[in-house]
């Protein structure tokens, strides 16, 4: 197999590089203030030449380092866009060109699986993939019955490095909190650990796939294809025509991106409340527009469980947030953990940081757009020691939810959406609205 493990000891060997590359930068840093450097700048140099071998070396490897890198890119707007430009390329060649498995791997996963006679379970069998993505790849087929389904298929070999990846990555928590000071690496590297076993597990996803088909069975919106069959390492699935949501961004009209982006975030707001879960990989590859108007939902790997719904303390804060209170914001955040207790954060560099996830409940209607996004960006977009960015914490209950909302506007400002989002959040997400049953939010 050509794009996954290759050997454990030259990943190994790839992620040890990081360790030791901040220990000799930290040994330099020393020699040039004795040489007479102000610490500041010392300081700065080695945290850049440290985040610029961190990205270079996770988005060299794919497995469980690269679904790290993803993770950390939250805090791209800390970094300097000489890094984290090459680095977003880097995982977007990674997850666009996967090469797909060769044909007799592929019928030995299916042997293997579904035992000697697995062509008795198709009518027929395409052995060209329509998709390759980080840990499987889809096949289209037709079902015994007569359906058209999809089959995924994981790669051999990709649960032990994923998870060796992590073990690896689990050892450098001195060198993350050099970068991100206010951040609990060796949490939200164990939450990223069990999400992505998680998404290893095919029957679990399996399990995910069919309530999300439940719940939406019937609804104007959304179509979830429901599961056909599975087991550890071979899910296969309705098949599910339509345009992806790539080509909407890239071709569609303005009615046409207007409507996929008010559906994305009915679909991500409304999802806890109507099924107990979060969608959390909200990639435009897994979202198709359908001939009938409807908003095709695939891929639930990834899957954050919210029995409850959408926390209400997370629809307090943004109402807070958008009445001005931000003393009672940054006590509410330091409550959750996004705010360590020897960590001091100034309270514009914060409000500046969180207005692209709550400027768009503040009005009617809202745009979301590549300039407005950057413009956002571009106020904490820099590595010292005081950006807000590297000095907020991310606890591991709201790791997917920051994922889903982060990748979310991201998506939404690509289509260059128009709607009223600010609805959304009214009917679906608890505590934005004022309740007198909420327990209100103390300020120390």
């Amino acid at each position: 197999m050509s794009d996954l493990p290759r050997r454990a000891v030259t990943r190994s060997a790839k992620l040890a590089t990081l360790p030791l590359g901040f220990a000799g930068r930290a040994a330099l840093g020393l020699g040039k203030r004795i040489g007479g450097k102000s610490a500041e700048i010392v300081a700065q140099e080695v945290q850049q030449r440290t985040a610029e071998q961190v990205f270079k070396v996770l988005g060299e490897l794919k497995g469980g380092a690269m679904k790290v890198g993803q993770a950390l890119s939250i805090f791209e707007a800390a970094l300097p866009q000489e890094i984290a430009g090459p680095y977003r390329a880097t995982l977007t060649k990674l997850q666009d060109s996967a090469p797909p498995l060769p044909v007799a791997t592929v019928h030995k996963v299916l042997t293997e699986q579904l035992g000697d006679g697995w062509r008795d379970h198709f009518l027929s069998f395409d052995d060209k993939p329509t998709a390759a993505a980080s840990i499987g790849q889809v096949h289209r087929a037709v079902w015994r019955d007569g359906r058209d389904v999809a089959v995924k298929i994981q790669y051999p070999g990709a649960g032990k490095a994923l998870l060796g990846d992590f073990s690896q990555l689990a050892r450098l928590g001195k060198m993350f909190g050099a970068l991100l000071p206010g951040l609990d690496m060796k949490a939200v590297l164990n939450e990223l650990r069990e999400r992505i076993a998680e998404e290893l597990d095919y029957l679990r996803e399996a399990e995910a796939q069919h309530a999300f088909a439940l719940a939406f069975d019937g609804d104007p919106d959304f179509h979830v294809p429901d599961v056909v069959a599975a087991n550890e390492m071979v899910l296969v699935t309705e098949w599910m025509d339509g345009t992806p949501l790539s080509r909407i961004i890239t071709d569609g009209t303005e009615e046409q991106r207007d409507r996929a982006g008010l559906l994305f975030v009915r679909f991500l707001f409304s999802s806890p409340s109507r099924v107990g879960m979060l969608h959390a990989d909200p990639h435009p590859g897994n979202f198709r527009m359908l001939a009938n108007g409807k908003l095709g939902v695939l891929d639930f790997g990834a899957v954050n469980r919210m029995p409850a719904g959408y926390p209400t303390v997370f629809g307090q804060l943004m109402r807070i947030f958008n009445e001005g209170d931000m003393e009672t914001v940054m006590a509410g955040l330091r409550r959750e953990g996004f705010i360590r207790e020897d960590i001091d954060i100034d309270a514009d560099a914060l409000r500046a940081f969180l207005a692209p996830y709550v400027e768009p409940t503040a009005v009617e209607e809202f745009t979301f757009s590549r300039a407005w996004l950057q413009t956002q960006a571009a106020s904490v977009a820099d590595l010292r020691p005081n950006n807000v960015v590297r000095q907020l914490n991310l606890p591991p209950s709201y790791v997917l939810i920051h994922r889903v909302h982060a990748a979310g506007i991201g998506v939404l400002c690509q289509l260059g959406t128009t709607a009223r989002f600010r609805d959304e959040v009214i009917r679906w997400v608890p505590g934005f609205t004022e309740d007198p049953d909420d327990e209100p939010l103390p300020i120390s």
